[in-house]
């Protein structure tokens, strides 16, 4: 799950465009006593053919016939078979106007798959078909590899599916880089950035519904649930396999939820908290990124290369006045771009997603000191957002990340809550500058569709069992969440792995992967309590 934050950021010679963004991607580069199920069916892990039905019984003929369509699979390269699927718009509309669900599939290396296995990697608006035509080697064992066909797919409003379009390169540069030099907020009013911050998210939202129509309406998460179980029929699993990291729990989660009668294996890695809302998803993220921050700086301080002395509280400091001069002074970088504090928290946040890329934030912080230079800042925070060098945006995350969040997650304009939690969130977290404390969610709040998903647990009664994987320091999904979902889910088992950055399995830890790999093949689950 992206770093969501509604927090601004001010700069004494402007407001950046970027105040209200999404902040951090899951990115690959960007873990006794035995219970066993029942082995695997013929076309899928967690069942046979008379365990449940292909196709619904009781659906409507125009909802059923998108149940029966055949799947062309092509060759797509690389060992890769590539598909479209069709779904409704508007799955309460079957005459709704038709939609493109893009898939890839690589087939089980055995040739004797055992079904498929669907996975996700999270976001909202993280590509599946990059993340199995490009990662599926990297993430998925061979084991699993030689078992199962692996399916990833863009889920509506993404990628290369009917997806989200909101503007151009320039445009998103503008909305994640931009500064209203204009505005001095040094002697700006409170309401005079407010009003500033929702001018321009409303610019925002209004460009998102002109370029994208209707499909705005339709891209939240329990409408891509019922994707999911439609391309289950398509493949000709009777039950559902599925591996969903981080946002990709969300997905796993409500499908548990809504159909718990056609769950196979499911594994949830970085599981979402479905019952918090979105002050509370930022409140619990911005206090994982805070230890994970200090954690950081505790291993920096050890080394002959941190470009920070003295204690972790030091270099906080030292950073926060880095960051002030930044909105002070806004340095250039190469290309233009003007370095921020909101740059700099971007940087951090994305370094933080794995201990494997410390070494680059401290790096971006000893050129800046030694040379001015701010290109570090920008290489992670530009790899947060999937930019690449000459400027262009690899896919659509974020802005499919803005139109699913803001049709999840009812949004919040009570004053007075609205308040408390940006004094909350100055508590809670040791970088950064708070913005006025009246400042909510102005992106959601200037949305064309305003949510109207209800927050609940997640019981899945009767469901097959299923496995939560939670990492002790993960500052994205932290460890909380996946001990609450395991706690509403009445067939979960949740899987322990002490240690850093987000997710468990893509990190290698021959017990994490010993076990998920075991319950996906043999129907093995772990001991309750299982530390890994």
């Amino acid at each position: 799950m992206t770093r969501t934050t509604t927090r601004a950021r001010t700069a004494t010679r402007g407001i950046g465009a970027s105040l209200l963004t999404a902040a951090a991607i899951f990115a690959l580069s960007g873990c006794t006593l035995i219970t066993t199920l029942a082995g695997p069916g013929t076309s899928g892990g967690g069942g046979s053919q008379e365990d449940a039905q292909l196709v619904p019984t009781g659906l409507e003929p125009s909802i059923q016939a998108y149940y029966e369509q055949d799947l062309d699979w092509g060759d797509c390269g690389n060992g890769r078979e590539c598909a479209t699927a069709e779904a409704p718009m508007n799955w309460g509309d079957g005459a709704s106007e038709k939609i493109e669900l893009a898939m890839v599939k690589v087939p089980a290396a055995s040739g004797n798959p055992l079904g498929t296995i669907f996975t996700n990697p999270g976001g909202p608006g993280a590509s599946g078909i990059s993340f199995v035509r490009d990662s599926a080697e990297y993430v998925f064992t061979p084991e699993l590899m030689d078992d199962f066909d692996i399916v990833g797919w863009d889920p509506r409003g993404v990628g290369e599916s009917s997806a989200v379009d909101c503007r151009d390169d320039a445009g998103m540069d503008e909305w994640f880089y931009g500064v209203d030099e204009e505005l001095d907020a040094e002697t700006a009013t409170d309401q005079q950035i407010i009003d500033a911050v929702t001018a321009n998210s409303k610019e925002f939202a209004d460009d998102c519904l002109e370029n994208t129509g209707a499909l705005l309406e339709f891209v939240d998460t329990k409408s891509t649930v019922k994707d999911l179980d439609m391309m289950r029929a398509l493949v000709g699993d009777p039950k559902v396999n599925y591996f969903g990291f981080s946002y990709g729990t969300d997905i796993g989660a409500q499908y548990i939820d809504m159909f718990p009668e056609t769950v196979g294996r499911v594994v949830l890695d970085g599981a979402t908290d479905p019952t918090l809302s979105t002050f509370e998803v930022v409140l619990a993220q911005q206090g994982a990124f805070g230890e994970a921050t200090r954690t950081y700086l505790e291993d920096c301080l050890t080394t002959t290369s941190c470009p920070f002395t003295g204690s972790v509280d030091d270099a906080i400091a030292k950073i926060n006045a880095l960051m002030a001069e930044a909105d002070d002074t806004l340095p250039n970088n190469a290309d233009g771009r003007k370095l921020t504090s909101s740059v700099i928290d971007t940087a951090i946040s994305s370094a933080l997603y794995n201990d494997q890329s410390w070494p680059y934030l401290s790096e971006a912080f000893a050129a800046y000191e030694a040379t001015g230079d701010p290109a570090g800042f920008f290489a992670l925070s530009d790899s947060y957002y999937g930019r690449e060098p000459d400027g262009t945006y690899a896919d659509n995350m974020f802005e499919a990340f803005t139109a699913i969040n803001c049709l999840d997650y009812p949004v919040e304009t009570d004053p007075a809550k609205i308040a408390d939690f940006n004094r909350q969130i100055a508590e809670s977290t040791p970088i950064g500058i708070p913005g006025p404390e009246a400042l909510g969610d102005t992106t959601c709040q200037q949305w064309a569709f305003p949510s109207t998903n209800e927050l609940a647990p997640v019981t899945g009664a009767g469901a097959d069992p299923v496995l939560i994987i939670g990492t002790t320091g993960d500052p994205a999904t932290p460890y909380a969440w996946a001990e609450a979902v395991t706690e509403q889910l009445e067939s979960a088992t949740l899987v322990t792995f002490e240690g850093e950055g987000h997710l468990a399995y893509t990190q290698g830890d021959s017990c994490v992967t010993g076990a998920v790999d075991a319950y996906f093949i043999d129907g093995t689950v772990p001991a309750e309590g299982l530390v890994c």
